[in-house]
This record gives structure tokens, sequence and C-alpha cells, in this order.
């Protein structure tokens, strides 16, 4: 879909320095802007966050214009509350945008009931050390386009998105109990799902739902049955399918292979193996490779 404040900004200023899709009605931007006058308006929510500079940004108000920002303050701007913005100095940023409709579907997985309206917080210069450590250690620790770290983008996206609902808007639900994994069936299915599309960007909401769960009940589940977090399953996969196809498709290249299981590129691919296995896919490679004379 189209969002509304990244083409907004855009028409100014701001530079765009990088984004990406984490489907299911979010997406993430990073941004960086110094010495402009913007006004924005959206039919989405966005989460900001501002990672270095923003001293000097001031949003206008009934009171005048006032400032507060730094490193690691937050703004949660709601859907349709427009604001008007004066950087008077240089500021890096990152927006989460996300669709009310998504976030009343989490909500009414999670919890298992529909809430009959969500009114988010709107919040300027504030702080929140949950919200700034899954920005810091997950959204700004990990290459936007490298296609393997998607799930991980979303799944940390997804919990942000939990924690706003639980602190920063009028629902008063506690988090519910996630006893036990997923039953044999669902775990061998989705596990089967994974195989059969480790080419793509996965994300966590794809694998929630192959199997009609919420994105917080998935997660926590697939962890108690698997001992590991989706992600770390994934790459798991996708690194084994890897070793697979250079010892038994020597036709293929490394390019070839990190494609078909759906690394961005070889140089990244060669990284992670080297890694996981200790050694370069290439050294793999030339000990299954038979020796012309």
């Amino acid at each position: 879909m189209t969002y509304q404040i990244l083409e907004q900004l855009q028409q100014h200023k701001t530079q765009l320095l990088n984004q990406v899709g984490l489907g299911h009605g979010m997406q993430l931007a990073a941004w960086f802007n110094q010495h402009d006058t913007v006004r924005v308006c959206s039919d989405h929510h966005t989460l900001s966050l501002y990672v270095q500079g923003g001293y000097e940004s001031y949003q206008k108000t009934t009171s005048g214009w006032r400032n507060g920002g730094g490193p690691d303050h937050f703004c949660l701007m709601p859907q349709a509350q427009e604001s008007m913005w004066d950087i008077r100095g240089e500021l890096s940023f990152v927006h989460l945008y996300y669709t009310d409709q998504h976030l009343r579907q989490m909500a009414a997985k999670i919890w298992d009931k529909e809430p009959s309206l969500i009114q988010l917080d709107e919040k300027t210069f504030a702080q929140d050390a949950y919200i700034t450590q899954l920005y810091r250690q997950f959204l700004l620790s990990y290459d936007w386009q490298q296609n393997q770290n998607v799930m991980l983008l979303s799944s940390a996206a997804t919990q942000l998105l939990t924690h706003l609902l639980q602190q920063h808007s009028n629902l008063d639900w506690t988090l519910p109990t996630v006893k036990g994994g997923l039953s044999p069936f669902s775990l061998n299915y989705v596990k089967q799902w994974i195989d059969q599309h480790l080419h793509l960007p996965l994300s966590i909401a794809d694998l929630a739902e192959q199997v009609h769960l919420s994105e917080y009940h998935f997660a926590h589940m697939f962890r108690h049955s698997t001992h590991m977090t989706p992600h770390q399953y994934v790459l798991q996969r996708r690194l084994n399918q890897a070793y697979l196809y250079l010892r038994s498709h020597l036709q293929l290249n490394l390019t070839d292979i990190a494609t078909l299981c759906g690394f961005s590129s070889a140089s990244h691919f060669s990284r992670s193996f080297k890694q996981y296995y200790g050694y370069a896919p290439s050294l793999l490679r030339q000990s299954h490779t038979p020796s012309s004379f």
C-alpha cells in the first residue's frame, strides 16, 4: 500500500535513506532532515524514533512552538492527526508505518475479542525504554535489504505494536499467557510450508497465517515447540538447504544458491554460511567437485 507520510516527506527537504515493506500493513523508513518546515497528516499511524540529533526540532502547538527532542525520543502520530514541524538543526529518524486495520486485527487475534475502538495516545518527544530497545537492538541493527532479515524485522515491529496497544492506547487488557506449543500437525505443516517458501522474504505474519494464529501467539508457541525463534529456525533451514545444494547441485553457482535459499546476495550468503558452519561455502563446493586431469 501507499503510506502518505512517506510521500509527504519526500515533497520537502527530507532525504529517504532506506525503506522496507514488512507486509500486512507495516513499513519501515529511515530519514534525514535539516532546516526544513514540514506538515504531515495521514491515513495511517506512525511511530517515529529519533536516532541522531533532533535537539532543534520543534512542533507547533496551540501555545506556540515546542521542542524537547533528542536521540531515543519518540513521537507517536495517530492517523488523521495533522502536525507541523520546524527542523532548525539536523535530525536522523526512523518511522514505522502501520494501518489502523492491521492494528485492530492484531488486537482481536491476541486477546480474542474485538475492540470497539482503538485510540492511540498522541506522543511528542516522549521516552520509553522498551521502544528504544526494540528499535536499537533489532530495527536499526540489521540490514533492511537482506531478505533473511525481514522476519526478524517484522517480529520486532509486531512487538512494538503490541507494546503500543498495552501502554499507549485506550485498551486496558492484560496480555494473555501463552502455555504450550503448536500441535504436532500444525508444527509439521508450518515447517513444510517454510521449506517450500525459503526463496521468499518471509515475515512472522506469513507463518502465523498458515496456522491461523496471531503473530504474538505463534511466536511464543513456535519457540516453545522448537526452542528457537521463527527467525532462527528459518535461517537454519536456509543454510541447511544451501548446504545440500552445494553438495549435490554442482551446476548451480553461489549466486544461484543464495537466491534459491532466500539470501539477497552471494556475499551475504557466504558470510552467514561461514558463521554457521565455520568454513566458506566455496570450500564445501571444492571438496565435492570432481578433479579434472
